[in-house]
């Protein structure tokens, strides 16, 4: 086993690349020997979801695209970044009973933490920034050398 693994894709920022980013997403951890229906897995589709849809609707046109980058270190934690190139950095909104968003952030603070991970922001080069999640890889998990694409 590799004790680094790494996949990326890059999608325009339009709404139907949120379901590509969770299939690809999936797809890697499948190969990575998670399992479909452990929770972990379900967790990160849910959170990748959430944050490919904030690079679509919170970047205002000004992020062309955004790139989701899945890491495997050592076999013990996995990392899953969604980077876009808008410049300001997610803000914890007031999500009112009636209203149909502003929980995003919400939701992959929940996740993350139930999880026994943590979340990140960090700045990138062109003055955009990447959401990172950190979870620790499930025990038990054996990991399959596969290579991203």
């Amino acid at each position: 086993m590799a004790d680094h693994q790494e996949a990326s894709v890059t999608l325009p920022s339009e709404p139907a690349s949120v379901a590509a980013a969770r299939r690809y997403v999936a797809e890697v951890l499948g190969a990575w020997g998670l399992p479909d229906d452990a929770d972990t897995a379900d967790s990160v589709r849910l959170i990748v979801s959430e944050l490919a849809t904030n690079a679509v609707q919170h970047t205002f046109g000004q992020s062309p695209t955004f790139t989701v980058d899945i890491l495997l270190e050592r076999g013990e934690w996995l990392r899953v970044g969604v980077t876009d190139s808008h410049p300001r950095w997610p803000k914890r909104l007031p999500a009112a009973v009636q209203q149909d968003n502003g929980r995003g952030m919400v939701i992959i603070r929940w996740l993350t933490a139930e999880a026994g991970g943590r979340l990140s922001v960090s700045p990138t080069e062109d003055g955009g920034k990447t959401v990172w999640i950190a979870l620790p890889w499930p025990a038990g998990v054996p990991v399959t050398s596969a290579t991203g694409r």
